[in-house]
């Protein structure tokens, strides 16, 4: 027993792996859920996205995946991520309690205020 643990540990560490964080928009756990399995069924070996502060923790290996198709695979679920804005259409499919501000909405709204001098 205590061989096969050391064994284990004495494995070499991925020189492909790659650890990431990014931020994508969302509402609750459910959105945990799916952006968490949006990540892992484009290739990520671990993920794990944080509701408070949108930040979605990503390990994946550089010769299966990469971080553009992770993001790309998200979008597609319906979330806005770091460097890509989900469609129209896969949005309104959410749940209703999953549908968060949008990032490039709240991009016009931050423009709009100075501009509403009249």
């Amino acid at each position: 027993m205590v061989f096969s643990a050391f064994s284990v540990s004495a494995q070499k560490k991925d020189p492909t792996q790659k650890k990431e964080t990014l931020k994508v928009w969302g509402e609750c756990g459910m959105c945990k859920k799916t952006i968490e399995k949006a990540a892992k069924d484009s290739g990520a070996t671990t993920a794990n996205w944080d509701t408070e502060s949108k930040k979605l923790t990503i390990t994946y290996s550089t010769a299966k995946t990469s971080n553009e198709k992770i993001q790309q695979a998200i979008a597609a679920a319906g979330y806005d991520t770091r460097d890509l804005t989900a469609n129209n259409e896969a949005y309104d499919k959410l749940h209703e309690c999953c549908k968060y501000d949008r990032k490039a909405a709240a991009a016009r709204e931050e423009k709009k205020e100075p501009a509403q001098h009249h």
